[in-house]
């Protein structure tokens, strides 16, 4: 079921065939680095993927996480979130495949994720990026975020920042 699609790729639910790369992402220490501070194990990965996929049709759920997949091959190179943070506010993710960093997916998922949004009538959505991670600062900054706060996380005890970005802002601007 596609969720949204932009000029090269396609955001769709979670299938239990995404498992290869999905794990190949998860285990790899650099992608997880500000995630979880560690990379998954197959074992954990195996437990994970089928939990992301069984949420989709639950009655109240708020977290959503999706594939992202190339449009012209559907090659799996990611995920995105959107889910409640503990402020039951809306709050966005995204992590790739390292070997796709680089290449601009990152920028153009992230404004395919806002005009979702936008669609669903969501007035505000969050981004919480860990300082050390300089792309995903600026790919949320040149969309527009604006900065809320600087904090340490309580899992990972590292530095953070909390940004918003309000939907009903740009939906005036049209």
């Amino acid at each position: 079921m596609t969720i949204f699609k932009t000029k090269r790729l396609q955001v769709r639910r979670l299938i239990m065939e995404d498992f290869k790369a999905f794990n190949k992402m998860q285990s790899n220490k650099n992608v997880m680095k500000y995630v979880r501070g560690r990379p998954m194990t197959y074992e954990e990965n195996k437990e994970e993927l089928p939990k992301l996929i069984d949420v989709y049709d639950k009655e109240g759920n708020d977290f959503y996480i999706y594939a992202i997949t190339r449009s012209e091959d559907g090659v799996f190179i990611g995920t995105v979130a959107l889910v409640k943070d503990e402020h039951n506010k809306d709050e966005i993710g995204y992590r790739f495949l390292e070997e796709y960093w680089g290449s601009g997916y990152g920028t153009e998922v992230l404004s395919g994720l806002i005009a979702y949004c936008k669609s669903i009538k969501i007035k505000n959505i969050i981004a919480v990026v860990a300082t050390e991670n300089i792309a995903s600062l600026k790919m949320i900054k040149n969309v527009g975020f604006q900065f809320i706060e600087k904090f340490v996380s309580d899992d990972l005890k590292i530095p953070e920042q909390r940004y918003v970005l309000s939907l009903l802002k740009l939906q005036c601007k049209k």
